[in-house]
């Protein structure tokens, strides 16, 4: 057995590819955050695996991040793009492929931290079957999302039975803020132990560039006034309404404004239908001459695409965390965000940005316009914000939060039960 073994940990994020670039469809927060703490935890000394599902033959398998972090693609059903609502089958798989790794490696991994429902199971089999501690972070709630969808998908029944057991028997929960702490007690179950450790960013990369640099280099104009949205393409994330936001903005007509709408896509994918048709309202409002769609924004060009910008706009119907806005801010861009689940923690309105109600296109309008016509505030809130990214929401602070918490977990040893009552 490893002698280290006691310093080793795998994540576990079944449909969340660490190792995979931001932006293709469904790669998003979640992605960044597994990859993120878990390069960070090992700059702190522990041995990193983070296990995910392979969804195409040309992957490899094992990917190093860094000499104590890698990247374990386990083939878990179809070497196929599998959209999560249908993963559910597969994880059986998953769980006999890990074992199996285990197996080969001759380890056994003494604690796991789950990411999002489908890897909770996988944690709870672990736990049956070897004694694995469990660490869960959900990322999203069925409770909360289905309340903010038409359509319930069939999955729906599983995955909330499946919060809620693993709110109940992981040995800790980590909300990312305050308010899904909040939505995990009231709409979940009143058992369990949850800790609140916030998401982080990486706070050397973005702020390393400053406005004027940022403009030269991506062409815009120093006077615009530039409106930015950096996301996945799903209506839940609110594009439409900024858009009519943006449309009904005083400065509409000024000839300076600028809407720059970021985010990947594939042609013929629920990504690529919502990107047609906010680009269809963007013709019909007559807003083409101003808005630009350039695609995917890699990891490399994203913070000048921040700095740029005058304002960021997260729109979002509901977001448990909101990675762009820590983004933006710690690129020292003031954030214009829906009053919502995680972004009420992290964007303190008229201090770093505004909070207004999701969907209301006259109250993004107006916030927008009060912070582009005023840029001495502008400043101010883009200041106060990049300050509060480096006190609290650095990637190595919150791998730091982390690693307390599995170490406690790991060195505490519970008493059996004499007796079980029910």
């Amino acid at each position: 057995m490893n002698s280290n073994t006691e310093k080793r940990i795998a994540l576990i994020s079944v449909h969340g590819d660490p190792a995979i670039e931001i932006g293709k469809e469904e790669a998003g927060g979640q992605n960044v955050y597994v990859r993120e703490v878990g390069k960070a935890l090992a700059e702190l000394g522990w041995q990193v695996d983070m296990f995910s599902r392979r969804v195409s033959p040309e992957q490899e398998t094992i990917v190093q991040h860094s000499p104590l972090c890698r990247t374990i693609r386990l083939t878990a059903g179809p070497e196929e793009f599998v959209p999560r609502d249908n993963g559910f089958k597969h994880l059986p798989e998953f769980v006999q492929q890990l074992l199996q790794f285990q197996k080969e490696n001759q380890i056994i991994y003494p604690l796991v931290h789950t990411n999002y429902w489908l890897s909770s199971w996988v944690g709870m089999q672990l736990k049956a079957i070897q004694g694995s501690k469990q660490v869960h972070t959900y990322h999203s709630l069925g409770a909360v999302k289905y309340k903010a969808v038409d359509t319930i998908p069939l999955i729906a029944t599983k995955r909330l039975a499946v919060e809620k057991q693993v709110l109940e028997t992981a040995d800790r929960i980590v909300a990312t803020s305050p308010q899904e702490q909040q939505h995990m007690r009231s709409l979940v179950s009143t058992k369990g132990y949850i800790d609140v450790i916030p998401c982080g960013t990486d706070i050397a990369k973005f702020g390393s560039v400053n406005r004027e640099t940022a403009r030269a280099e991506l062409g815009i104009a120093p006077d615009a006034k530039v409106i930015l949205y950096v996301g996945r393409f799903d209506s839940r994330k609110g594009i439409e309404t900024l858009v009519r936001a943006v449309n009904e903005s005083q400065l509409r007509d000024s000839g300076k404004l600028k809407l720059i709408i970021g985010g990947g896509y594939t042609p013929g994918n629920s990504d690529g239908r919502e990107r047609d048709r906010i680009a269809g309202i963007v013709a019909e409002l007559g807003m083409s001459d101003f808005t630009s769609l350039p695609g995917r924004l890699s990891q490399d060009i994203l913070p000048t695409y921040y700095a740029a910008a005058d304002v960021c706009v997260v729109p979002s119907h509901y977001e448990p965390f909101g990675l762009v806005a820590i983004e933006a801010m710690a690129c020292g861009t003031p954030v214009v965000a829906s009053d919502v689940g995680g972004l009420q923690f992290t964007v303190i309105s008229e201090k770093t940005g505004l909070l207004v109600p999701p969907k209301d296109v006259a109250a993004f309008s107006v916030a927008i316009d009060r912070i582009l016509m005023n840029p001495q505030w502008r400043d101010e809130l883009g200041q106060t914000a990049r300050k509060q990214m480096e006190s609290i929401f650095s990637w190595l602070g919150v791998a730091a939060r982390l690693s307390e918490l599995y170490t406690q977990i790991l060195t505490t040893k519970v008493p059996e039960p004499a007796l079980v009552t029910q």
